[in-house]
């Protein structure tokens, strides 16, 4: 696919809204081969909250592979704002989607240089995004500050505090969507508390899917979509499929000891 192709409909502000669609979407990751998403049609709202859970293998990180068009459709299409994705260099469309791994990038050179890779922000932004990501207490003992050393992979930082430097990124880039793909599964409970508080509260006016490691981090999310074996097998909101004890978002629950 074309790194760079520019879009009739493209602005430098798209999306403004972060409205995702998926329609009729199917994919698989190489000709001959299954498909892991099957026909999926799913609509996600702006500044919605979207948990998409599911067992191992139900095709959760196939989402995001197909959001960024790591992997490409076979038949349907995900749009953004009214612009179908396919017809969009890649380039175009992954500066403008922001994602917080399961294991976080991180390289080595200074905290700033990871933050802030391409010089683009200002000191205040920075102290700003380390705030909001409950970073700057811990950024301010550090005798070199923002300039402090970050070994390869930041293997002189706590999983928690890799987590959450990719937070802090994630917050100055400022995009309309955020991919959160399994981001806590190697974290504790508190940073992955943090990370949730960030979400409801500096990314309360963009996109946000979480593909899900643990329920309860979605369990105040605005949707919830269940995958199986590639398919959309039940979406709803949280506290109206718990109500439900036939839903499978409420089995799911209850087989996890939350209810």
């Amino acid at each position: 696919a074309p790194w760079d192709l520019s879009h009739e409909k493209l602005t430098n502000n798209w999306p403004q809204n972060g409205i995702i669609r998926f329609e009729d979407y199917s994919t698989r990751y190489r000709e001959n081969l299954d498909l892991v998403l099957k026909e999926i049609n799913l609509s996600i709202e702006a500044s919605e909250k979207v948990g998409i859970i599911g067992r191992t293998g139900a095709g959760k990180s196939s989402i995001t592979l197909a959001l960024f068009r790591i992997i490409e459709p076979f038949s349907g299409t995900i749009s953004i704002d009214d612009i179908d994705i396919a017809k969009l260099g890649l380039h175009n469309l992954r500066t403008k989607l922001t994602i917080i791994p399961q294991d976080p990038v991180l390289f080595t050179g200074t905290l700033r240089i990871n933050l802030d890779p391409n010089n683009e922000y200002s000191d205040d932004q920075i102290w700003d995004s380390l705030e909001k990501s409950y970073l700057k207490t811990f950024v301010s003992n550090l005798s070199d500050g923002l300039e402090y050393s970050v070994e390869e992979g930041g293997a002189n930082l706590s999983a928690g505090q890799r987590q959450l430097v990719c937070l802090a990124r994630a917050l100055l880039k400022n995009s309309k969507i955020l991919v959160l793909d399994e981001a806590t599964a190697s974290v504790d409970m508190e940073t992955d508390s943090l990370i949730q508080n960030t979400i409801r509260t500096a990314f309360a006016d963009r996109t946000v899917i979480t593909i899900a490691h643990r329920l309860n981090t979605v369990l105040d999310y605005d949707k919830i979509v269940i995958l199986e074996n590639g398919n959309i097998i039940e979406v709803g909101n949280p506290s109206n499929l718990l109500e439900n004890q036939n839903s499978r978002f409420y089995l799911m629950n209850k087989e996890a000891g939350l209810i």
